[in-house]
């Protein structure tokens, strides 16, 4: 018996070494987006995003089944369903085998859907159910070059440079730690006189094998320059 005990700690800790590995591995292996760091008081920092291209699909759902069901859409035109960006005609069936495979980066963002009204003043609401869930698409694209998506559910979006209010954490992100961090950072940025501009993001790094300790999510909100 105790034999099989030893065997079974044995097995368990070769499986935790292996999801280490595999959690620092996939965590530096991927391309994330550029930005300087203009200031930072603990875990969170004041960022200048560079301009960027995101690929972008907007589902309805609970924060968690909208990641899910948004990252399902994005990971198929990523992973081949899409077509050149060099002007080539669409052909039926389209295959994923006539596609280009795009590298996977870091982070997947998610982000309430906002409507705005054609009105003065300009005002934005979410209608607490609507998802931007956005893949940030490798720096050697641009809106010529990309490859095109073939569902129209996925749009390219050129998104300028911004500014954001970022807070860093790791473990699980469940919806009430994503509020909770959201909380904190909206409280420093009205201590610190920084007008939000956006509703927050959520901002994940890792894939789901990755150890909880190991992971890196962040809560992200556009602030005015």
């Amino acid at each position: 018996m105790k034999k099989l005990i030893w065997i079974l700690l044995a097995i368990s800790g070769v499986i935790f070494l292996a999801a280490l590995a595999w959690g620092l591995y996939s965590s530096n292996s991927v391309e994330t987006p550029e930005y300087e760091v203009v200031s930072q008081s603990g875990d969170i920092e004041i960022r200048q995003y560079a301009p960027m291209i995101a690929a972008e699909a907007t589902v309805t759902g609970e924060q968690d089944q909208a990641i899910n069901k948004g990252f399902r859409i994005i990971a198929d035109y990523i992973f081949g369903n899409n077509q050149s960006a060099d002007g080539i005609a669409m052909t039926a069936p389209v295959t994923q085998q006539s596609g280009e495979d795009i590298a996977m980066t870091a982070p997947v963002t998610q982000q309430p859907s906002e409507n705005i009204a054609m009105t003065a003043p300009v005002t934005q609401q979410s209608d607490g159910n609507s998802w931007n869930v956005r893949f940030i698409m490798p720096s050697k694209y641009t809106m010529e070059t990309i490859p095109l998506p073939v569902n129209p559910d996925v749009k390219l979006v050129a998104v300028p440079s911004k500014r954001f209010a970022a807070i860093r954490f790791s473990g699980l992100a469940g919806e009430s730690k994503l509020d909770r961090y959201a909380q904190e950072l909206l409280e420093y940025m009205d201590a610190q006189e920084l007008t939000p501009i956006a509703a927050p993001q959520y901002a994940f790094y890792n894939d789901p094998w990755t150890l909880p300790f190991l992971r890196r999510n962040e809560v992200m909100i556009e602030i005015a320059q």
